[in-house]
Order: structure tokens, then sequence, then C-alpha cells
């Protein structure tokens, strides 16, 4: 029995340390992350922030953890033996608890390491079963506009937003087309009127139209900004936005001097000032530094105190945003650590008084869903549901021209994903459902980004917003703190598939959402 039992323990030590021409490439990885990042960050500590540096990170901690499994498991069967050849059974025995604990934690993170490799997501949700109450003139429309001709940036040569690679008269047939076939009316002014004249009836109560001396202000994604400087990672596209403000200027009727595009924690910067402002020098810019043309942010002070006390933090408001007459949430598509994706509901953040170096933020808590599935409290239906921030907003708008599979960086990732095969998405999305349009763009990143930092139970926040009046958490959601629940902000589902992309409302089989797409040109 003794020798059965060496037999054993010698045989699964010679298994763990068993060489593999895969392994051995992902330990010269790890170590050469390890190695370059403790060379960057020690002397310069800050350099912990930059965006290479948060690249390597995973790469150099899961290094150190395998190591340490690795060695504690070596180890503790090396000390097995050793106990049980001087028959010291509860030594052994103790040693043998330890080196299976460690065995465990060793192939875990070979299991993580091989399901980062396959791409694989395990799905947790169910299609086609939607939850909360439609929004919009046609109730849970999302309408997706697809160019093949308007992003064509080879990926190395100069910088992505560059007007040699962005066809602007082509994003101005994508603005259009996709705004008509938001409201099915074919006239772009009318389709405009539309949009205001369901506004006002539905959230004031008014048979008015957009009125002169109305203020806009259109929120963009510019988080990956550091100054007025341009830079190459993912920002808002300065072509849709010249294309957004030319419509309401050409064909809503809005004067410039009443549209404000802010960001008010980052930065404005020139590739969108420049050419905005050269077409249309009188409309408002602002950002949280102002200067160079552009207009500080100013806060209102406690103007969201949400619906739980989370810390105290971002509870101030933008002026530009509280004094608006309306929104317009202009999100990007792209995915997001610790949340999966940034998308409409998130845009909402910067509108808030955090700091322009998000590392100087504190963190409040509900932005992250929990790993385990559970449900808990989540800012987004506080933001979706205050009255200065998604209750203003008149339309969703989602940039995914280019679009990118992290937060940050330089756009890297064509699509696989049909109709795209292997280029950029060229696509915009729009709806006056804020959750049904996070919905969508969520299916196209669960499908062609399985792979991205926490994508599982990222549609959390959308259950938690459609049914806001009840949510599965439980949280009582009122923004304001005046007494006043929230209920539904809108519908969620998941399409079908990745291949058909229907929904309820595509399938006639209840009141969910409605994808339609629209091929320009």
């Amino acid at each position: 029995m003794k020798n059965k039992f060496l037999s054993l323990i010698v045989g699964i030590n010679s298994l763990i340390r068993k060489p593999i021409f895969s392994r051995i490439s992902l330990i010269l990885l790890g170590f050469s992350s390890t190695i370059w990042f403790l060379a960057r960050v020690i002397p310069k500590p800050q350099r912990a922030y930059y965006p290479c540096m948060r690249a390597a990170a995973p790469l150099m901690s899961g290094f150190v953890i395998w190591l340490l499994a690795f060695s504690g498991t070596t180890l503790a069967f090396k000390k097995v033996l050793q106990r049980w050849r001087e028959t010291r059974y509860l030594a052994a025995s103790l040693f043998m608890v330890l080196a299976l604990a460690a065995t465990s934690l060793l192939l875990s993170k070979s299991a993580s390491d091989a399901t980062a490799e396959t791409g694989k997501l395990e799905i947790w949700y169910k299609a086609n079963s939607p939850l909360g109450v439609a929004r919009g003139i046609h109730p849970g429309r999302v309408a997706w506009g697809h160019n093949e001709k308007i992003a064509t940036w080879d990926g190395q040569t100069g910088f992505w937003w560059e007007d040699r690679f962005n066809n602007q008269a082509e994003t101005n047939k994508l603005f259009c087309e996709t705004l008509t076939n938001l409201t099915g009316n074919k006239n772009e002014k009318k389709a405009w009127d539309e949009l205001f004249h369901f506004f006002n009836k539905t959230k004031r109560n008014s048979k008015d139209g957009y009125k002169a001396g109305e203020k806009i202000t259109v929120k963009v994604n510019l988080n990956n900004t550091h100054s007025h400087e341009n830079t190459n990672e993912i920002n808002a596209n300065p072509q849709l936005v010249l294309s957004l403000i030319r419509s309401l200027v050409n064909e809503a009727g809005v004067a410039p001097e009443n549209i404000t595009v802010a960001d008010p924690s980052r930065f404005v910067t020139n590739n969108i000032f420049d050419k905005c402002h050269t077409a249309y020098p009188k409309v408002h810019f602002v950002d949280h530094n102002g200067g160079d043309g552009r207009e500080k942010a100013n806060f209102v002070a406690n103007a969201i105190p949400y619906s739980i006390d989370n810390g105290k933090v971002a509870t101030g408001l933008a002026t530009c945003v509280v004094e608006a007459d309306y929104l317009i949430n202009l999100a990007l598509m792209k995915g997001h650590v610790s949340q999966g994706v940034t998308l409409c509901a998130k845009n909402y953040f910067g509108c808030t008084s955090i700091e322009d170096d998000w590392h100087k933020n504190a963190h409040s808590s509900g932005f992250s869903q929990n790993r385990d599935g559970s449900f808990k409290y989540l800012v987004y239906p506080d933001y979706l549901g205050h009255k200065d921030l998604g209750a203003k907003t008149m339309l969703f708008l989602i940039d995914g021209i280019y679009s990118n599979k992290f937060v940050d960086r330089v756009p890297a990732f064509k699509w696989a994903l049909a109709p795209f095969n292997d280029n950029w998405p060229g696509s915009l999305f729009a709806s006056q459902d804020g959750v049904a349009i996070d919905s969508v763009v969520l299916d196209f990143a669960l499908a062609e980004w399985p792979d991205a930092p926490d994508m599982k139970f990222s549609d959390y926040y959308l259950n938690e917003c459609a049914l806001a009046g009840n949510p599965p958490s439980g949280t009582l959601y009122d923004p304001e703190q005046d007494g006043t629940r929230l209920g539904s902000l809108g519908v969620t589902e998941h399409w079908n598939n990745p291949v058909d992309k229907r929904y309820s409302g595509n399938l006639k089989t209840g009141k969910g959402i409605e994808l339609i797409y629209k091929k320009v040109n």
C-alpha cells in the first residue's frame, strides 16, 4: 500500500512538472511582461497607469500567480514524499492537503488560460425574453445604419480619424438615413420634427415641437483624452460630430449658438474642435479645463444625490446639462474593464463632477456587476432616470464607425461578424429608448468580443433599468431623492442569434426590441 501511494505521488508530481511547448511560451511571455513592467514602473510609479502598462499588468499578475502555485505544488508534494518515507503519516497528510490546494489553484489558472484562448463565453441569458416597457414613436425600435465606404483606415498610417480615411459626405449620408430609418419618415427635417414632438408630448405633456431659442447639449465620449492635443486612441468620431451639428442646424432648425458639444469631465481635442468650429463658429464647446476656444465646465452641486449613499462621489452635474432643454447622448461602441461595455448609460458619468484624470477619482459603488451573477444596486438607472440626464435625452446615438474591444487604445479590431466581414463596422445606431439601444450594441459586443474583460453578466444593468420600478436587486431607485420612484426606463432583451439578429419586435412574438437595418449605398 505504501509503495502504491508513493507511486501515485511521484506520478502526480511528474505530471505537474511535465514541460509543454505552449506552457513554455506563456511562461516566457509572463516572465518578460513582469521584467518589463517592474523596470518601467519602479523608477516612475505613475507609469502604472499608462495603457501599455495596464495591458502588461494582467500578464504579469497571471504569471506570478502561476509561478507561486507551481512552486507551492512542487514543494508540497516533495514534503509529502519526505514525510511518508519517514513514516510521519500525519505530517504527510497535512502536506498532501496543501499540495492538492496548490494543484487546484494551478489547474484553475490553466483552465482560465484555456477559456481565454478559446474566446468562448458562458451564456447565462435567454434569447427573445423582453423585460420592461418599450419607448419611442415605434416602441423599442433601434435603427442601425451601415456604410462600407465610411471608414478606410489601414490601421497603421497616420490617425484613424483623419479626413483621408473618413468620408464626410458618406458620414452625412449615414447619419441622415439612420435618423430617418428610426422615425420611418424619409425626410430628414420631418424626422427631427417627429422626434421633438414625441419627446415634448411624452415628457412635457406639450403639443409643441422644437421652439427657437431652446438649448440642446450633445454629450460626446472623449474619455481617452489628456489635453486638447489630438490622440489616436478611440474617441468620438470628428466627422460624425460634424454630421450631427450640420443636421441640427440645417434640418432641425436649431441656431448654432443654441448647440453645445460637451464632455465636462475630459477634453475636446483639436480634431473635433477645429473641424466643427470652422464650419459652425457659434456652437459652444465645453470641457473640463476650457481654454483654446473651449468653455470651462461648471457644475451644479448635489444635483444628483443618487438612490443610495455611494460615497458622495460625483454628485454635481455640469451646468450645460442642467440648463439644456434637450440632450443628445452620442456614445461609443467599445468595451470597458469591470463593466463589459461602456455605451449610452455609462456616457452620462462624464456629465458629473469627476476629475479629468481618471485615477484621481474615488470610485463609488454601482458601476460593476457582481461576478457571481447576484444582483445589486447599479448606478445606471440613476443616470437614465434622472430628470437632467436620461429623462432629458430626446435621442440616443452610438458611434460604431470604428469601435474598440477595450475602453482605451488605438482601434485595432476589425469585425468578423456579418455584414462587416473583416472590416471596420462602419455603423451608427439610433433610438429613443436608451435601454434598447444599449441592449442591441451589447449583443454585437458579446458576439464579436466574447473574450473581452468582464463580459459575463454585463447585461445586468439593463435588467435593472428595464425593471427600475421593481428591479431584481430590490433597490428603490430615486436618483433625485425627491420621493418619486422610477418606473421602467425602456426595454431589454437579447437577439435570437448573431446571424439573424432578430428580436421579439422583429419576430412579432412580444413587445420588445425591433432592430431595423439600413445598408447605406
